[in-house]
């Protein structure tokens, strides 16, 4: 009996801590998208939609869970002095092909009103920089987004 339990203990303690660490994913995610959306001083709806919708599609999260994620990465993007801790731990738990998802996903939400600004753009490399996406990728996001 004191084996079963230990054994239920510790998956307990493994779903918790993975759940955590997904959370920090989410998290992470949606700060960046969100920056890129407020990187042109206005907040599109069309963009605000399509965030939704790729959080919704890669996260698998329920309407309200997608509603506070929303809510939270605005406070957390309007608060953050940097975007490094945010990168950070993308770095730590995705991998390149995770992190080309984020890269193509940042293209379409900077796209999604219509227009490319400078100021979107600009988020956009910071973020690749700091995940350590080759230019070239950089580059075939870009394009892929453009279609």
């Amino acid at each position: 009996m004191l084996k079963q339990f230990k054994h239920w203990l510790q998956e307990t303690l493994v779903v918790t801590r993975d759940s955590g660490i997904q959370l920090q994913l989410d998290l992470a995610t949606a700060v960046l998208y969100m920056e890129v959306i407020r990187a042109d001083q206005q907040l599109d709806p069309q963009e605000r939609k399509l965030m939704q919708d790729l959080l919704q599609s890669e996260f698998n999260l329920g309407h309200s869970d997608i509603q506070a994620l929303l809510q939270t990465s605005e406070q957390q993007a309007e608060q953050a002095p940097d975007l490094v801790s945010f990168t950070r731990v993308l770095n730590q738990q995705c991998g390149a092909e995770q992190k080309a998802r984020i890269m193509e996903n940042l293209w379409q939400l900077a796209y999604a009103d219509g227009r490319l600004d400078s100021h979107e753009e600009h988020i956009i490399r910071r973020i690749a920089d700091l995940l350590y996406i080759p230019h070239s990728q950089f580059i075939q996001a870009k394009l892929k987004a453009q279609d």
